[in-house]
């Protein structure tokens, strides 16, 4: 288990890693950072398999983080305070640590993080067969029910919690399955998750090019309306997908 540690106090960082060795020995503390910057620069090269953060950094709210690059990993907030609560479930929280962090608390946190990313279709290593690929979902408007064949869909993107289907023709449509659902339903030479709120299909990719430091940047039909970035940690992969791979 691949841990980054976004923590501005030295002694809360030193005394996080002792309690994740002694819990947990097989973790490995892959990286620190004391503020937003560094935590940035850090996951713009890396991909941690969980990131204990601390919610108020020495350069700001560390939710900046989330704002500036793309953030994969699920998190464990730690915070003096319980004001933020919502807003880090809003984002990639699964936990929410009260400062001085307590040996249990954490042990149930990470024990839940174990729990999560062993039943989450996402993280199973065995990927889905083109006969159990989705040709089509149920979608719905108002209060109507319908359903979109897979091939016609142009991408997917959640807003303010909604998933929606775009397709290549039409007005776009609620899907009733999360983004993470999605990716493993989808044929995966067909549909790739350009960012955390975006999967995209390969014939809604209109251009792409690019963009300041290492990322790519995509443009889609029909338009998106949001600019599209690729991070630089997911840019093989991207090349690799649009190459047929």
């Amino acid at each position: 288990m691949k841990v980054l540690v976004i923590e501005d106090e030295l002694p809360a960082q030193k005394e996080l890693a002792r309690l994740l060795k002694k819990n947990f020995p097989q973790t490995e503390i892959a990286g620190t950072a004391t503020s937003i910057k560094e935590s940035v620069e850090w996951l713009e090269r890396n991909t941690p398999d969980l990131i204990f953060m601390d919610i108020q950094l020495n350069d700001g709210s560390s939710m900046a983080i989330f704002e500036q690059t793309e953030v994969t990993a699920p998190v464990i907030f730690i915070t003096a305070y319980d004001e933020y609560a919502l807003q880090a479930f809003q984002v990639n929280g699964i936990g929410y640590l009260l400062k001085p962090v307590m040996e249990q608390d954490l042990v149930k946190a990470v024990e839940k993080y174990m729990s999560l990313t062993q039943q989450h279709p996402a993280r199973q290593k065995s990927n889905p067969g083109p006969d159990t690929w989705r040709h089509r979902l149920m979608t719905r408007s108002g209060e109507r029910f319908s359903f979109m064949e897979t091939k016609d869909i142009a991408y997917f993107y959640a807003e303010d919690k909604v998933t929606f289907a775009q397709p290549a023709e039409g007005k776009r449509q609620i899907v009733e399955h999360s983004m993470e659902a999605l990716e493993g339903m989808l044929d995966p030479g067909q549909f790739f998750r350009l960012t955390r709120g975006c999967l995209a299909s390969i014939s809604s990719i209109k251009s792409v090019s690019k963009h300041f430091n290492g990322r790519l940047k995509v443009t889609l039909s029909p338009e998106y309306g949001k600019e599209v970035l690729v991070s630089r940690i997911k840019v093989p992969a991207f090349l690799k997908w649009l190459d047929g791979e």
